[in-house]
Protein backbone atom coordinates (compact mmCIF):
# COMPACT_ATOMS: atom_id res chain seq x y z
CA UNK A 1 0.00 0.00 0.00
CA UNK A 2 2.99 2.29 0.55
CA UNK A 3 3.75 2.17 -3.19
CA UNK A 4 0.20 3.23 -3.95
CA UNK A 5 0.55 6.25 -1.67
CA UNK A 6 3.87 7.17 -3.28
CA UNK A 7 2.31 6.93 -6.74
CA UNK A 8 -0.67 9.08 -5.70
CA UNK A 9 1.56 11.78 -4.22
CA UNK A 10 3.83 11.69 -7.29
CA UNK A 11 0.81 12.08 -9.57
CA UNK A 12 -0.43 15.06 -7.58
CA UNK A 13 3.00 16.68 -7.73
CA UNK A 14 3.26 16.17 -11.50
CA UNK A 15 -0.21 17.57 -12.11
CA UNK A 16 -0.32 20.39 -9.54
CA UNK A 17 3.19 21.60 -8.65
CA UNK A 18 4.81 24.25 -10.88
CA UNK A 19 7.72 22.01 -11.91
CA UNK A 20 7.95 23.31 -15.50
CA UNK A 21 8.17 19.75 -16.81
CA UNK A 22 8.05 19.00 -20.53
CA UNK A 23 4.48 19.04 -21.86
CA UNK A 24 4.35 15.27 -22.46
CA UNK A 25 5.49 14.56 -18.90
CA UNK A 26 3.03 16.96 -17.31
CA UNK A 27 0.17 15.84 -19.59
CA UNK A 28 0.65 12.06 -19.49
CA UNK A 29 2.77 11.59 -16.37
CA UNK A 30 -0.33 11.70 -14.19
CA UNK A 31 -2.11 9.21 -16.45
CA UNK A 32 0.85 6.85 -16.34
CA UNK A 33 0.96 7.11 -12.56
CA UNK A 34 -2.82 6.58 -12.36
CA UNK A 35 -2.41 3.35 -14.35
CA UNK A 36 0.41 2.32 -12.00
CA UNK A 37 -1.81 3.06 -9.00
CA UNK A 38 -4.63 0.94 -10.43
CA UNK A 39 -2.20 -1.95 -10.96
CA UNK A 40 -0.82 -1.58 -7.41
CA UNK A 41 -4.32 -1.61 -5.92
CA UNK A 42 -5.24 -4.71 -7.93
CA UNK A 43 -2.08 -6.45 -6.67
CA UNK A 44 -3.23 -5.78 -3.11
CA UNK A 45 -6.79 -6.93 -3.83
CA UNK A 46 -5.65 -10.08 -5.72
CA UNK A 47 -2.35 -11.03 -4.03
CA UNK A 48 -2.33 -14.67 -5.18
CA UNK A 49 -2.91 -13.92 -8.87
CA UNK A 50 -0.12 -13.88 -11.41
CA UNK A 51 1.06 -10.43 -12.61
CA UNK A 52 -0.36 -11.14 -16.08
CA UNK A 53 -3.83 -11.82 -14.63
CA UNK A 54 -3.67 -8.74 -12.41
CA UNK A 55 -2.55 -6.69 -15.40
CA UNK A 56 -5.49 -7.85 -17.51
CA UNK A 57 -7.96 -7.03 -14.72
CA UNK A 58 -6.35 -3.62 -14.08
CA UNK A 59 -6.36 -2.85 -17.82
CA UNK A 60 -10.06 -3.66 -18.13
CA UNK A 61 -10.83 -1.54 -15.07
CA UNK A 62 -8.82 1.40 -16.46
CA UNK A 63 -10.62 1.11 -19.80
CA UNK A 64 -13.99 1.05 -18.06
CA UNK A 65 -13.14 4.15 -16.02
CA UNK A 66 -12.10 5.98 -19.19
CA UNK A 67 -15.26 4.89 -21.02
CA UNK A 68 -17.29 6.05 -18.01
CA UNK A 69 -16.19 9.60 -18.90
CA UNK A 70 -18.57 9.36 -21.85
CA UNK A 71 -21.51 9.09 -19.41
CA UNK A 72 -22.98 12.44 -18.43
CA UNK A 73 -25.47 13.35 -15.73
CA UNK A 74 -25.71 16.62 -13.78
CA UNK A 75 -24.53 15.16 -10.45
CA UNK A 76 -21.74 13.19 -12.11
CA UNK A 77 -20.54 16.20 -14.10
CA UNK A 78 -20.60 18.30 -10.92
CA UNK A 79 -18.46 15.68 -9.16
CA UNK A 80 -16.01 15.70 -12.08
CA UNK A 81 -15.40 19.41 -11.44
CA UNK A 82 -14.13 18.68 -7.91
CA UNK A 83 -10.53 17.71 -7.18
CA UNK A 84 -11.65 14.26 -6.01
CA UNK A 85 -13.67 13.80 -9.19
CA UNK A 86 -10.77 14.86 -11.39
CA UNK A 87 -8.38 12.49 -9.64
CA UNK A 88 -10.68 9.48 -9.41
CA UNK A 89 -12.64 9.49 -12.65
CA UNK A 90 -11.28 12.39 -14.68
CA UNK A 91 -13.19 14.87 -16.78
CA UNK A 92 -12.64 14.14 -20.46
CA UNK A 93 -12.43 10.94 -22.51
CA UNK A 94 -9.06 10.38 -24.18
CA UNK A 95 -7.72 7.48 -26.22
CA UNK A 96 -4.21 8.67 -25.35
CA UNK A 97 -4.97 8.25 -21.64
CA UNK A 98 -6.04 4.65 -22.23
CA UNK A 99 -2.68 3.92 -23.83
CA UNK A 100 -0.86 5.70 -21.00
CA UNK A 101 -2.73 3.60 -18.42
CA UNK A 102 -2.01 0.40 -20.30
CA UNK A 103 1.68 1.28 -20.76
CA UNK A 104 2.05 1.75 -17.02
CA UNK A 105 0.15 -1.43 -16.22
CA UNK A 106 2.27 -3.47 -18.63
CA UNK A 107 5.47 -1.97 -17.24
CA UNK A 108 4.51 -2.58 -13.61
CA UNK A 109 3.26 -6.10 -14.36
CA UNK A 110 6.59 -6.90 -16.04
CA UNK A 111 8.54 -5.56 -13.05
CA UNK A 112 6.27 -7.45 -10.65
CA UNK A 113 6.69 -10.65 -12.67
CA UNK A 114 10.49 -10.32 -12.67
CA UNK A 115 10.46 -9.65 -8.92
CA UNK A 116 8.32 -12.72 -8.28
CA UNK A 117 10.63 -14.91 -10.38
CA UNK A 118 13.66 -13.56 -8.53
CA UNK A 119 12.02 -14.20 -5.16
CA UNK A 120 11.07 -17.72 -6.26
CA UNK A 121 14.66 -18.49 -7.34
CA UNK A 122 16.19 -17.14 -4.17
CA UNK A 123 14.01 -19.26 -1.85
CA UNK A 124 15.80 -22.36 -0.55
CA UNK A 125 14.30 -25.73 -1.48
CA UNK A 126 12.64 -27.65 1.37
Amino acid sequence: MLWTAIVVVSGLVIRRAPLHLPLLVSKYGGSILWGAMVYAIFVVVFPKRRPFEVGIAASIFALMVELFKLVHAPALDAFRLTLAGQLLIGRFFSFADIFAYWAAIVMFAAVNNAKQKQNHRSKPSP
